[in-house]
């Protein structure tokens, strides 16, 4: 058994945890569930060695850890799988996963043969043999790809004790139903699970025992089997959320985007309008081309042939800029890579978008861009200590705020939204759903691109279907089903898009 007593740390005048103690026992899988911020990623942090507790301490069996590094708490069998993968870009698939132990020959040679013999063994073993070669170079892996190649990293060894984090944030179907069956081989097998997701769906299938923290101290333990979904968010939000996904009707205005016939390099023949005050969802699986169609609407990538309107004018979309002055903003899936500067500011981050209209002659109004930032930062509740406060430092859910605190300050015509909730806590997730709600009764007209179907059924006034590069089909509000969407999304009729 893993087991944390009165664990308490503190950050910059912030108390993360607040005399922490729960159990982790083996053969089970525990849940660990809070809202960003609660202090769940600090907890997984001491116990990998990451950071030493101002109180408290970690036991393993009862026995008393002293952990001053990963590579201690990797001695004692313990494992972190972090949802941002560390990978080494310049080094294969194999040599990621052992790094530091990589087998040689003759004293100082590596011995590739058996290294990509190992974990093609490995691969075959755990059931990923389709998603992942060994010879690949850590950069070419998608995201899907970087996650798989730590969990290989992790179950190297003798581990006693794995902790995933939001594992399945960047996974597509098969690669999920595959760490599922692993993860119920490991417990079988004894080991401790702690298993981090804001997926409740995920939880209730997989979790024994959910263990849920709020600002920092443990407000209780359920059995999975005894809980309910209702019960396990109003212990994380201390409030109700039922009503997270209510919109008041309102009607349509005049059509603001315009797509027409649009083909690139992964999506062909797309033609679809969004009208002022609508919130439209793109729907469909992994690599139907959802990403790459908003991608190419934003300018970041080029469209071979077709048109995009907004308001009426037809743009000539070179690069991003060209959509940003059109009234076109965009949110990418990515934030960390695509949509922040992580070193930077809040104030930063949030007026980058606005500049040219805070400038007088070259240099830009301080105290104007001030004011600006502090009235979308308050009005969309961003969690920072000041202005000032670093990106990197804030929660999943307060860096997509920023995200969007950023285009509300534009304020666009247009705003496409690449997965907005993904990784983000479900009392955040509420607080995104009535900010999409306001921009839609404010004019807007919102493109959604969502993977979560009751994100889809509760946002979106009409959702589109995607597959294998083009839209199947097209379903309104008041007749969507889970069911329905599916079955579009996995149409079989369609030839492939050319390359």
């Amino acid at each position: 058994m893993l087991r944390v007593e009165e664990l308490a740390k503190h950050f910059s005048g912030v108390q993360a945890l607040r005399g922490v103690t729960c159990d982790f026992p083996a053969g089970q899988v525990t849940a660990l569930m809070g809202e960003n911020g609660a202090g769940k990623s600090t907890l997984i942090k001491i116990v990998n060695g990451d950071h030493r507790p101002d109180g408290g301490r970690v036991l393993l069996d009862g026995r008393p850890l002293d952990l001053h590094s990963p590579a201690d708490a990797r001695s004692h069998g313990i494992r972190v799988i972090p949802q941002e993968p560390e990978i080494i870009p310049h080094v294969s698939v194999a040599e990621n996963v052992h790094a530091g132990a990589l087998p040689r020959r003759r004293g100082r040679l590596l011995d590739r043969a058996a290294l990509r013999e190992r974990v093609q063994s490995q691969l075959v073993r755990l059931g990923f043999e389709h998603a992942l070669h060994p010879d690949t170079l850590g950069s070419a892996l998608t995201p899907a790809q970087r996650q798989l190649v730590e969990i290989l990293r992790a179950l190297t060894g003798e581990a006693r004790v794995i902790a995933f984090d939001e594992p399945t944030s960047s996974l597509g179907e098969h690669e999920t139903e595959a760490l599922f069956a692993l993860i119920t081989r490991l417990r079988e097998q004894g080991l401790a699970i702690v298993y981090v997701s804001h997926r409740l769906k995920e939880i209730f299938r997989l979790a024994d025992r959910i263990a849920v923290l709020r600002d920092g101290a443990l407000v209780g333990v359920r059995q999975a089997a005894e809980a309910s979904e209702g019960e396990i968010v109003r212990m994380m939000v201390g409030r109700d959320l039922s009503s997270m996904f209510e919109r008041p009707g309102t009607e349509a205005g005049d059509v603001v985007l315009d797509v027409h016939e649009v083909t690139t390099d992964d999506v062909r023949g797309i033609t679809f309008q969004v009208r002022a005050g609508e919130v439209v969802a793109l729907a469909g699986l992994v690599g139907a081309g959802r990403s790459e169609l908003s991608r190419a609407l934003a300018g970041d990538l080029p469209i071979r042939s077709g048109t995009v309107s907004v308001g009426g004018r037809v743009l000539r979309l070179r690069h991003p800029g060209d959509a940003v002055r059109a009234g076109l903003g965009y949110a990418p899936e990515e934030r960390k890579a695509q949509a922040l500067f992580l070193d930077r500011s809040v104030r930063d981050n949030t007026s980058l978008v606005i500049l040219d209209r805070l400038r007088t002659f070259r240099f830009v109004n301080r105290a104007a861009e001030n004011r600006a930032v502090a009235e979308f930062v308050t009005r969309l509740r961003v969690r920072t200590p000041s202005l000032e406060h670093e990106v990197r430092k804030l929660s999943g859910g307060n860096q997509q705020k920023v995200v969007l605190a950023r285009w509300l300050a534009r304020r666009p015509k247009v705003l496409i939204l690449d997965e907005p909730t993904r990784g983000i806590d479900v009392g955040a997730k509420a607080e995104i759903y009535h900010i999409i709600a306001d921009l839609a009764r404010s004019g807007v007209a919102v493109l959604v691109v969502s993977s979560e179907l009751p994100e889809v059924l509760g946002l979106a006034d009409r959702i589109l279907v995607m597959q294998n590069g083009r839209i199947t089909g097209e379903l309104p509000r008041t007749t969507a089903t889970e069911e329905s969407i599916l079955s579009l999304a996995m149409t079989d009729d369609l030839t492939p898009t050319p390359s």
